[in-house]
């Protein structure tokens, strides 16, 4: 796969096909490639959490039963603006109600939007879930160098024919997944990364966001 195929043809996948595995030997190649991500200084600010079989289950369930019970948790970084304004809020909301929209979920029904969220917590049936952390002591630079770092894993996935959906949907729960992937209190939950082959005969992983053209997001001096 060229580069350019593997970063244009890249988007958060919302269905897999659980009833593919994906082996130890390439989850430890993929993140081998990634591994090689820049970061200032080489520090490597990054740790990788792997849940696979019991665990990813019982990872899930926990956090599904929580979003099922309405419990909103609470983040320990803002992941989003604080205050939203435009283009920002626009953009979001269209990506929204365009993913809705394509899947035949009106707006206002509060029941179906609930449960399309909650397939995040069931890793959209990935056979692999992957957890991030960060030393709490890193600056905002690590944060940047980790972003590079994400981006690695799900360019090195799609070489493997394997697909990737980046969420930050857990962030809300970092205390339940922190106490049971057994992470160390000085760490902090970066995001959750599901993993596996795309189920290609869903119909939500049809739906493509729109991108902004260039000479929207660059000035040439």
């Amino acid at each position: 796969m060229h580069v350019h195929e593997a970063i244009t043809g890249r988007q958060s996948i919302r269905a897999f096909d659980q009833h593919k595995p994906v082996s130890d030997d390439i989850i430890e190649s993929i993140l081998h490639i990634a591994g090689r991500a820049p970061s200032g200084s080489n520090i490597q600010p990054w740790q990788v959490w792997v849940a696979t079989g019991d665990k990813r289950r019982e990872i899930a369930e926990a956090c599904l039963a929580r979003h099922q019970l309405g419990d909103e948790g609470q983040q320990e970084y803002n992941y989003y603006p604080v205050q939203w304004r435009e283009p920002y809020i626009g953009r979001r909301r269209n990506t929204g109600w365009g993913l809705y929209g394509h899947l035949g979920i009106e707006k206002g029904d509060k029941q179906r939007m609930s449960e399309q969220h909650g397939r995040n917590y069931t890793f959209f049936d990935a056979p692999v879930s992957l957890f991030f952390t960060i030393d709490r002591d890193m600056e905002l630079g690590s944060w940047m160098d980790y972003g590079m770092f994400l981006q690695s894993i799900m360019l090195a996935a799609r070489g493997f024919g394997l697909e990737t959906c980046p969420q930050a949907a857990f962030l809300k729960y970092h205390d339940t997944i922190m106490n049971m992937i057994a992470a160390p209190s000085e760490q902090m939950f970066v995001s959750a990364m599901s993993l596996g082959y795309a189920d290609q005969n869903a119909a939500v992983n049809q739906y493509r966001t729109p991108r902004l053209e260039v000479g929207e997001f660059t000035t040439f001096l």
